[in-house]
C-alpha cells in the first residue's frame, strides 16, 4: 500500500515555516510497511485543497491530510475532505459538549466558529485530541474506480501542531492502520560513496540493481558524496531485509573500496573507526578550512579517544609558531603550496605524538590569494599533506563553487585520504 500526505497551510508556502509533521509521519508509517509515495502542501484555498485531495485519494490507499482544522474561516480540510469524497459532514454531538467543556474549565465563553471542530466525515471515527481543541478523524471507506468497482481508501485528518498530531498518531492511529492493513515490513539500507561522480556509480550499479525490481533503489548526490538507499517491502521483516542485504552486497563488491559505509555511518564516524581498529590517533592542522575538519570529528561521541586536537593556522605567523613551518618557506613559497602542506602534516604530527597529521591549505575565495607568491593562484586551489611515521605525501585538489562549498569538499577530501591510507 503506498500513502500520501498532505500538508494544509498558507504559511508552509513562505519561506519562514517548513512542514515536518510529514517527515514524522512517514517514519511512522514506514514502520508499518506503508510506502510515502507523495507529499503535498496546499495553501489555505477550498478549490485547491479540494482538488488536491482528489488526486490524492485517486491514486494513494492512504491518505492523510495534517492542518487546516482549527475553528477559523481558512480552517478548510473537513470541508475538502468531504467535497473530494462527495460526502456530508454532521455534527457530532459528544465532540461539541466536550469542546463546550474545555472553553467552560477555561472560564471562557466559547465562540460560534469553534463549533465547525466537531464535524465529521460521514462514517470516521473521531480521534480524541487531549493536547487541543480539533479532534482528529479516521475514515475506512470505498470509492469507486474508472470502472465503478469499489476501492478501499483509509482517509486521516490530524491536527496541524505537533505537539497534537505526534500522540495522536502513535496512540491512535498506529494502532488502527497495524490493525487492519495487511502485514507488510519495510526494510532499509544505504551504502554511501565519497568524491565519485553520481553517474560512474549508476553505470556501474544499475546493472545490478534493475534486476532486483522488489527493492526500490534510489541514488541521491550532495555534499561530496553518493549514496544508494534500498527499500523493500515483504510481508515480513527477514524476507525484506535479505533482499536488500543480497543487493547490497552485490553493489560492494562491485564498487569495493569506492564504499566507505555500508550501513549508513558518516564519513568521519568511518574514519575514526579506522582509527580505533587500529590504535591509531590523528591531528590536524588547517588554514582555509578553519577548524572544519576538527568540527566534523570533534561531532562524533567518543572522538576523543583517537582525535588528539590541532590547530587553525590560519595567519602565516601561526604555521610557524604551532606547527614548527620555516617562516622561509611560507615567505618563498606562499603558504597555499605543497611545501608547506607537507610541513604542516609533518610539523602537526610531530608537535602533538599522534600518528598522523593532516594538513589542509587553500584559497576558498571570493577573493584571489594574499600577496606575494599566492596572488596569482586560483580560487579553489587546495593542498592536503598527509604525514605517518615513514613518509608524507601532499595532494592537490582544484574545487570549485563558493566558499562554504570548497570548504567543505577540502574537508571532505582529507578525510577520504584518511580513510583510504589507513586502508
Amino acid at each position: 500500500m503506498i500513502a500520501e500526505i498532505i500538508a494544509a497551510g498558507s504559511e508552509m508556502l513562505t519561506p519562514f515555516r517548513q512542514d515536518t509533521n510529514s517527515l514524522y509521519l512517514t517514519d511512522g508509517l514506514n514502520d508499518l510497511g506503508v510506502q510515502v509515495a507523495f507529499k503535498t502542501i496546499v495553501g489555505d484555498n477550498l478549490a485547491h485543497l479540494t482538488g488536491a485531495a482528489r488526486i490524492a485519494i485517486s491514486r494513494a490507499d492512504i491518505v492523510i491530510f495534517s492542518g487546516g482544522l482549527g475553528p477559523t474561516e481558512d480552517d478548510l480540510t473537513r470541508e475538502a475532505a468531504a467535497a473530494a469524497l462527495n460526502i456530508e459532514l454532521h455534527p457530532d454531538p459528544a465532540i461539541l459538549t466536550q469542546l463546550y467543556k474545555r472553553f467552560a474549565a477555561r472560564q471562557m465563553v466559547m465562540p460560534p466558529n469553534n463549533s465547525k471542530q466537531a464535524d465529521l466525515l460521514d462514517g470516521a471515527i473521531a480521534l480524541e485530541n487531549i493536547n487541543g481543541s480539533a479532534p482528529g478523524q479516521f475514515l475506512d471507506t470505498t470509492v469507486p474506480d474508472a470502472d465503478g468497482k469499489p476501492i478501499r481508501k483509509i482517509i486521516i485528518l490530524l491536527p496541524g501542531p505537533p505537539k497534537e498530531l505526534k500522540p495522536l498518531f502513535d496512540h491512535q492511529v498506529k494502532p488502527r492502520l497495524a490493525a487492519s492493513l495487511p502485514p507488510r515490513h519495510l526494510a532499509k539500507r544505504m551504502l554511501r560513496m565519497a568524491l565519485i561522480p553520481e553517474s560512474h556509480v549508476d553505470a556501474r550499479t544499475a546493472p545490478i540493481y534493475k534486476q532486483y525490481t522488489d527493492v526500490e533503489t534510489t541514488i541521491l548526490a550532495g555534499a561530496g558524496e553518493i549514496q544508494l538507499h534500498f527499500v523493500c517491502a515483504k510481508p515480513t521483516l527477514a524476507e525484506a531485509r535479505h533482499r536488500v542485504d543480497e543487493l547490497a552486497e552485490k553493489i560492494e563488491a562491485e564498487m569495493e573500496d569506492t564504499i566507505f559505509s555500508s550501513h549508513g555511518e558518516s564519513l568521519e564516524e568511518v574514519v575514526l573507526l579506522n582509527l580505533g581498529l587500529r590504535d591509531l590517533t590523528l591531528a590536524t592542522a588547517e588554514s582555509c578550512t578553519g577548524g572544519l575538519l576538527a568540527e566534523r570529528l570533534t561531532a562524533v561521541p567518543g572522538s576523543s579517544r583517537y582525535f588528539l586536537g590541532g590547530a587553525v593556522v590560519y595567519s602565516d605567523a601561526l604555521k610557524t609558531t604551532f606547527a614548527d613551518v620555516p617562516a622561509e618557506l611560507v615567505a618563498t613559497k606562499g603558504p597555499v603550496s605543497p611545501e608547506v602542506a607537507h610541513a604542516l602534516a609533518e610539523g602537526i604530527r610531530a608537535r602533538t605524538g599522534a600518528s598522523l597529521g593532516i594538513s589542509i591549505t587553500g584559497i576558498a575565495g571570493p577573493g584571489p590569494g594574499a600577496p606575494g607568491p599566492d596572488a596569482q593562484k586560483p580560487i579553489g586551489l587546495v593542498y592536503i599533506g598527509l604525514a605517518d611515521a615513514h613518509q608524507t605525501q601532499v595532494k592537490e585538489f582544484n574545487l570549485f563553487g563558493d566558499r562554504e562549498r570548497i570548504r567543505w569538499w577540502a574537508s571532505q577530501n582529507a578525510l577520504e585520504l584518511i580513510r583510504r591510507h589507513i586502508l
